[in-house]
């Protein structure tokens, strides 16, 4: 998720309340593996919550609950994996692996955000980091794995640009297979002085990425072809821009 430049005051307020919910995004999975201390309760689910960490808050990373569905209660775990402004989470289809945008505007010297991902201990709740590549775009926002569990696919706010990342056997992210940058701008010249694509999700066949661009004050479709992990827009007579 991007705050954008009218829900600053909103972005600050959550942080001073807690840094664990300047955004939260909850990735629920069974918790069946046993041994940790304590140990967990065959109905009980993993629960991850991304933060922000810069501008003067206090988190770290990621953090880690264990929910249980008949009390509705969250136990906290702690500190599952330090990080930098994990806004926006994604566990794969086999829940073995979360994959984590870091929402930054330079990385490596270049004007790009990071992706991280990170092997899930079902016993213990904590997050081993593989890799990290380079998100394409300043300040990616959202991610979700196809599902295929193949690819993985980020919308980079700032860059104004989608990206599709395949993933290897071992959990670790590959370099982009596809990417494409958004052009154009929208109405208002506060908001909208350029593309700003906000989210990126999939079609319940998986056949379709549908992207919104809060820059362009448009929805944008596109084909996603799970095979080779390529995006092309949908239809080549809309356009993409304004």
């Amino acid at each position: 998720m991007r705050f954008h430049r009218g829900m600053k005051l909103t972005r600050h307020f959550f942080r001073h309340i807690s840094p664990l919910f300047a955004f939260l995004l909850l990735s629920l999975l069974p918790a069946l593996c046993a041994g940790a201390a304590p140990t967990p309760k065959k109905h009980e689910f993993l629960v991850y919550v991304g933060t922000y960490t810069e501008e003067g808050s206090t988190s770290k990373g990621i953090y880690a609950y264990r929910f249980d569905p008949r009390s509705a209660e969250l136990t906290a775990i702690g500190l599952a994996a330090e990080t930098t402004n994990p806004s926006f989470l994604a566990v794969h289809p086999n829940h073995r692996f979360l994959y984590a945008v870091n929402e930054v505007g330079k990385y490596k010297g270049e004007k790009s955000g990071a992706v991280s991902a990170f092997a899930i201990d079902h016993a213990t709740g904590k997050l081993t980091l593989l890799n990290q590549v380079a998100s394409r775009g300043a300040d990616p926002c959202y991610i979700i794995v196809d599902k295929t569990g193949k690819y993985v696919l980020v919308a980079n706010y700032t860059g104004g640009s989608v990206a599709v990342f395949p993933v290897l056997e071992d959990g670790r992210l590959g370099e982009a297979s596809s990417f494409i940058q958004h052009t154009g701008h929208g109405a208002d010249p506060d908001r909208q002085e350029g593309p700003h694509a906000h989210s990126i999700d999939l079609s319940a066949d998986n056949r379709f990425a549908i992207v919104d661009d809060l820059g362009l004050d448009e929805t944008l479709v596109y084909k996603f072809d799970s095979a080779k992990g390529s995006l092309t827009l949908n239809d080549p007579q809309l356009p993409s821009t304004l």
